[in-house]
Formats: structure tokens, sequence, C-alpha cells
């Protein structure tokens, strides 16, 4: 851009024969921009409802994850973490045990640490006691050298650690040179295995082709990303959607239970969907849960002999994202000597299975929604609507890495990307 405005007739036009150098693109695109862009976006999305070439009642909502600015080998796991603390704990209840083995006839032998809690201060007190305790006793050179060595290392580690896990935040891994984004599996990797990159999951509302909205995400799954991206829309138009059309990825008990709640009528697929409608999922298994017949007079099962499955207690379960799930779980009477017992069920003891009726009405309600008449037209049309934006994006113009690092700048791109994929289609 620096070399066009000085060489190309009608960008030197459109800045009026200013020339600013790289510097002041990059300053003016990463820090001035992030504040406004938003705003601006929102009105050409106006714009284009005003003008009849978008709707803003009816959406279709996908996601796709592109690769972050950063290093794809500096990377940060929670689980390493979390194994490295637990080993620190392990040999550090190991040390205690054998202070208190030399020093058991020592009074003053303070009482052992909570070792349910790892931190650098608690870790450092428990070393200093450990080593008075041994102070002048017949310890190993072993237990010595490991001593030393957990003085040495084991608070600063831990001070590491702490840092890396407010950076995660709940993730699952960061890069260590753009911290924001998270490694995701990757599609379109050049070796067709599914590479794991850092990236960022572009979540986006199309209507006509048009991106009527975009959010930008941490997380890998699309499921987790439905209720702000339209808490975003929300906030950007001040209404909420009376449709959203999306795949199998958003159909979640929390993502029906939002919708419903909001008035969204929702035309979202879940797991099973399709086989259920082609029947291969009631052929291949015939004694799932779904397929079992539900008294809700009675609230009982019956299972595939006709046997009563009767209530015996509810459950709570809350997911990754604070949602409450109440899961009722039904046992059978007698499974001894079933024919069908092998087939059925092949644990010890009677048959007990579980079933979140919530989520059992609000697929049902989903089911009749996707098979109406004006489902089939939204499904037909869904393929054909949003996943071509994707496509246009990153095959025709060839965006398949942000250029900026942090969430706040990559925001930023997206949302240049989004106003020009709106401009670009409006002047054609």
């Amino acid at each position: 851009m620096e070399a066009a405005v000085k060489e190309n007739i009608h960008l030197m036009w459109l800045s009026g024969m200013n020339r600013p150098d790289h510097n002041t693109l990059n300053r003016f695109r990463g820090d001035r921009l992030k504040e406004v862009l938003k705003d601006i976006f929102v009105q050409v999305v106006h714009l284009l409802a005003e003008q009849g070439l978008v709707s803003l009642k009816e959406l279709y909502v996908d996601g796709t994850k592109i690769e972050a600015n950063a290093n794809r080998y500096t990377f940060v796991w929670g689980n390493a973490i979390k194994t490295n603390k637990e080993k620190i704990k392990k040999q550090l209840d190991e040390l205690w045990q054998y202070a208190q083995q030399i020093a058991k006839d020592e009074m003053d032998l303070p009482e052992p640490p909570p070792f349910d809690k790892v931190d650098a201060g608690a870790v450092k007190e428990t070393i200093e006691n450990i080593s008075n305790a041994l102070n002048n006793k017949n310890a190993s050179g072993k237990i010595k050298q490991k001593l030393n060595y957990a003085k040495k290392n084991w608070p600063a580690a831990l001070d590491k650690y702490q840092k890396q896990e407010e950076l995660l935040n709940g993730r699952n891994s960061f890069s260590k040179t753009d911290p924001d984004a998270t490694f995701m599996r990757m599609k379109e990797d050049h070796m067709k295995n599914g590479q794991l990159k850092p990236g960022y999951n572009l979540q986006i509302s199309t209507n006509n082709q048009y991106i009527v909205d975009y959010s930008l995400h941490q997380t890998t799954a699309d499921t987790t990303t439905l209720q702000s991206h339209l808490n975003e829309h929300q906030h950007c138009f001040g209404i909420n959607p009376e449709k959203i059309i999306a795949d199998a990825g958003y159909g979640s008990e929390e993502n029906y239970q939002y919708m419903e709640t909001n008035d969204i009528e929702a035309f979202v697929k879940y797991n099973y969907f399709d086989k259920n409608q082609s029947g291969n999922d009631l052929k291949k298994f015939p004694f799932r849960v779904d397929h079992l017949h539900y008294n809700k007079e009675n609230d009982c099962y019956y299972c595939p002999m006709g046997q009563k499955m009767t209530n015996i207690g509810d459950a709570t379960k809350i997911t990754s994202t604070g949602f409450k799930q109440t899961i009722t779980r039904y046992q059978a009477q007698n499974c001894e000597g079933c024919p069908l017992r092998g087939a059925c069920y092949d644990a010890k003891g009677n048959r007990t299975i579980e079933a979140n009726h919530n989520l059992i009405r609000l697929k049902n309600k989903a089911t009749t929604n996707l098979t109406s008449e004006e489902g089939m037209a939204y499904r037909k049309k869904r393929c054909h609507d949003v996943e071509p934006v994707f496509a246009n994006i990153k095959n025709n113009h060839g965006f398949r890495r942000f250029m900026l690092k942090g969430k706040e700048k990559v925001a930023t791109e997206s949302g240049l990307l989004a106003i020009a994929h709106n401009l670009r289609k409006k002047a054609a």
C-alpha cells in the first residue's frame, strides 16, 4: 500500500495525493481502527439492509479456523502444566515423608503441609521446613541433591506455571509468540493430515452471501461460540434474529435453550439428525436410549423386551461453560436370563440408562423445524449461503493467515475482511 499510493492513480486519488508510509498505515490498522471498525461495519450492513440486499431476521451461521501469525512450534499445553505440577506435588510429598522418618524423634517437627494446592510460596516454605528437619541428620546424598534442586527450581517453575495458566484462561493451549492464539486442527494443512497450528475461530452470520456479523473466538469447538456470537449481534443491531440456520456443530442443549429463551427459531441440526432421518442409526443401534419407548405419564422407559425401567433419581451435570444439565436415571427390574442381554447390555447387574428430558424435548422441536417445508428449504440454502463466503475469502483472495498478533488486532483484521467482502460483492 505504501508503494501503491505513489504509483497507482486510483489510490493516489483516494489518498488525496497523501503518501503515508508503512508504519503510518500499520499503526492506523492496528491501533486506530480497533475502537471504531465494528461501528463502520454495522453501518455498511445497515446500508445493505436498506437497499434490500440483506435481512437481519434470517441468519446462516458457520465458523472457520484461520491460522495466527505465530510460530507453529513454540506452544504451551495446559495438560503439560497440570502434569508437571502433579510431579512436583508427588516429589514434595515423598521428601516430607522421608523427613518425618529421619527426624521422627524431634518434638518440634512442623505439621505436614496440605498438598492439595501447589503454589510457589507454599512449596518454598515446605522445602525450608524439610531442610531444617534434615539439618545435621544422616540424610542420603541423593535426598540432599533432590532437596537442593527443589529449592533452586521449583518455586520459579511454579511462578511460571501460574502466569501460563492465567494466559490460558480455561483454554488447553497457547502460542508463545501470540499468547491469544490457541492451537487448532486446520483442515487445509498441505499434508492433509490435520496438523495443529496456532489460530483463531472466526464465526460469521450471513444472509444472501453478505456477512451480517462476525466474531472472533479462542475456542476450537463451534458449540461454545454461538451464544457470544448472537450476543454480539444483539449488541450491534439492538435486535435478535428471528431464525438461525446452522449445522450440527451448534446443536447442544445450551444453545437450543438460549435460542428458545430469546424467541429465536432454531433450524440447527444435532449430532445424529442425518442418521435418524435415514434410519441407519436405528438399524445400527436399536438398543440405544433414544430408541427406547418412554411413558411420560408413568415416567418410565420400557426395554426392548417390554420390561419397565423405573426412575431411580436425578443428577446435575455442569458443562465446561457452566451450563447445568438435569440427568434422570432409570433402571430395569431384572435383566438376568434375558435373551437380548448380550446385545442390549453387557455390564453386570440390571441395565441403567440416563435421559436428559429437556434436551430430548429441544431435539424433537429442532427435528420438527428441520423437517418442515420451510426447514428443508433453509437446509438446502445454508450450504450455498454461508460456506461460499469462506471459500471466497480463503481461496479466491488467498487469505489463510492473519498478519497481526493479539486478539484485539486480529478482530480488527477480521472486520476489514468482512467489510471488504461485502463491498466487493456489492460492487459486483
